[in-house]
């Protein structure tokens, strides 16, 4: 698959909005999918965020202002996607921690080059148990490997604060690996 630069899908987008478009989806697809669903484990649900974040880039492409990165923006919409779908979910529907631990264990090998190594399913189970905020910024800074000036600004936290929170993150997932 071809790349195409931000500069690039930007200046198509402008002048053939459709075409622009699919680039940026072509481009961004699967990076979005597999950020949205470490953060919300189920594969229907991840399809189903990550057509509503396309839904509000296609909205708001056109006012993209490029003070950030492409990739940075899609993110933060991807997130804050995330993020507000979980609370709908929790408010209408109460999962218990036991059900998320069953969805991971019953996962196909396809899905991640990891699923059946046991410490990698001991590892995801450790990761649910953290709050959203902590799950949100562990998984960015451990598997996506994300500075902390680039997750403060998708995430709008100041950097002190999201250290203070993968430190938190850490020390729980350590405390929990232990007892296994």
């Amino acid at each position: 698959m071809t790349e195409y630069s931000d500069k690039e899908i930007l200046r198509t987008f402008n002048t053939n909005p459709s075409k622009g478009f699919d680039l940026l989806v072509k481009n961004y697809q699967e990076r979005l999918y597999w950020h949205i669903q470490k953060i919300l484990i189920d594969h229907d649900d991840t399809n189903d965020v990550l057509q509503n974040v396309f839904i509000k880039v296609w909205k708001s492409l056109a006012r993209f202002r490029a003070e950030s990165g492409l990739y940075t923006w899609l993110y933060r919409i991807a997130t804050n996607e995330s993020l507000t779908f979980l609370k709908q979910k929790k408010t209408k529907l109460f999962i218990p921690i036991e059900d998320a631990e069953q969805q991971i264990g019953n996962m196909p090998d396809d899905r991640s080059p990891h699923s059946g190594d046991e410490i990698h399913l001991i590892l995801q189970r450790a990761i649910l148990t953290l709050p959203d905020k902590q799950r949100l910024v562990f998984n960015m800074r451990y598997f996506d490997e994300m500075k902390y000036e680039d997750m403060s600004n998708i995430l709008k936290t100041s950097i002190g604060a999201l250290k203070a929170s993968y430190h938190h993150a850490v020390k729980k997932i350590e405390n929990i690996l232990k007892e296994d």
